[in-house]
């Protein structure tokens, strides 16, 4: 079994890198460690726990900046910005529960390595957009830093976007500055009923071309739901302009609470994560084609169960364990993630999407600038 290093500080954390560098060992680098069971099984030498590096470093709420210590857990960087009225514009989802374990374990650190955002994702953009700096040290036991704490022109490497979605298989970071938003005053969301998957993905795709801002869409059962955020007239307003756009179709309207609500299970994948012995998995797609994917899968597996956020464009799949899991990448024009599985399966299927020739290529030459032996989460992403 790996033992564990636990570093307390930007100090010991360099020291622990340079001793695996040096002694050829593997690193397993955790912060709460609720994501471990996400990615291929790894066979690591030592577990690097960042949990003692936890805590706020510096909140400017008048500079929409928060600076924090990679082992800070997303629920104390949340509960600090409600203080304020701000957000986590881009909506990191809290997927624990999904996999077993308790809400709220996770890190913010652990949420932009995986490049994970919410309903939000269509008018904020994702984790990495909003990720201004950090600081962490490469697999030659180097310290680097990127950014800063203010938004700026990019000069040279952009290494924010490119640490972001890379699960820890580059550097291991110590500390992030990310950008912060106010929060909306007032939360609404029109429900259309009735619609079949296409019906819902073309009113989908209206309501984020018309001119009523709309901040959320999701078509989840028979309910498709499309979020207004803001100060309370111009919701107002926003609100009756989507209710004569779809005109004719039955629908109804969930206030702030029940708003928040329903954003946050969706957010969470609330509505497939009853059944444990269901794979989940996660699937990028151009909208308009969000409703014939998960047809082309039913036909093959009539069990699979699914809805649709991002207007269509991100489908949550649930699948039987037992099921051909090669159906969901099967013709996909877009990019396909497992989010829960036991070991065994994560073991057999690619987890994430398989690289083209040319991006495997440059893939493996960015490992090499940044982790030439293979310290960091080697295996992970396969």
């Amino acid at each position: 079994m790996a033992g564990t290093i636990k570093p307390r500080d930007a100090k010991e954390l360099r020291q622990a890198v340079e001793w695996a560098l040096s002694d050829g060992a593997t690193l397993d680098v955790r912060g709460s460690g609720s994501k471990t069971d996400l990615g291929k099984p790894m066979r690591c030498d030592q577990v690097l726990d960042l949990s003692g590096l936890s805590g706020i470093v510096d909140y400017a709420p008048e500079e929409l900046v928060v600076t924090l210590r990679a082992g800070t857990p997303m629920r104390e960087v949340e509960a600090l910005l409600a203080q304020r009225n701000q957000m986590l514009a881009f909506e990191p989802p809290d997927l624990g529960p999904l996999r077993g374990r308790s809400a709220g374990e996770g890190t913010l650190l652990g949420t932009i390595m995986g490049n994970f955002a919410g309903p939000r994702r269509l008018s904020a953009g994702a984790a990495r957009d909003h990720l201004l700096g950090f600081s962490g040290i490469n697999g030659r036991g180097e310290a680097f830093k990127s950014g800063g704490r203010v938004m700026k022109n990019v000069t040279g490497y952009d290494l924010s976007k490119l640490l972001a979605g890379s699960w820890g298989t580059l550097a291991v970071l110590d500390e992030v500055s990310v950008k912060v938003l106010p929060a909306p005053d007032q939360t609404r969301t029109l429900l259309l009923h009735g619609l079949e998957d296409e019906a819902a993905v073309t009113a989908m795709c209206a309501a984020m071309g018309s001119p009523h801002e709309v901040s959320g869409a999701a078509h989840v059962g028979e309910r498709t739901a499309l979020r207004v955020e803001g100060v309370a007239p111009s919701v107002e307003a926003r609100i009756e302009g989507l209710r004569t756009l779809f005109q004719g179709t039955k629908m109804d309207e969930l206030g702030t609470l029940e708003s928040r609500a329903f954003w946050r299970e969706v957010r969470d994948v609330v509505p497939l994560g009853a059944d444990p012995d269901d794979a989940i998995w996660r699937i990028s797609c151009a909208p308009t084609d969000g409703a014939a994917v998960v047809a082309r899968i039913k036909a093959g597996q009539p069990s699979a169960k699914a809805f649709y956020d991002w207007s269509g464009g991100l489908i949550w799949l649930a699948l039987p364990m037992r099921a051909d899991h090669a159906l969901v990448r099967a013709g996909l024009a877009g990019h396909a993630t497992l989010i829960r599985a036991p070991e065994i399966v994560r073991a057999a299927v690619p987890v994430f999407q398989p690289l083209s020739p040319a991006l495997a290529a440059l893939s493996a030459r960015v490992k090499e600038s940044f982790d030439p032996k293979g310290l960091f989460n080697p295996g992970r992403i396969g």
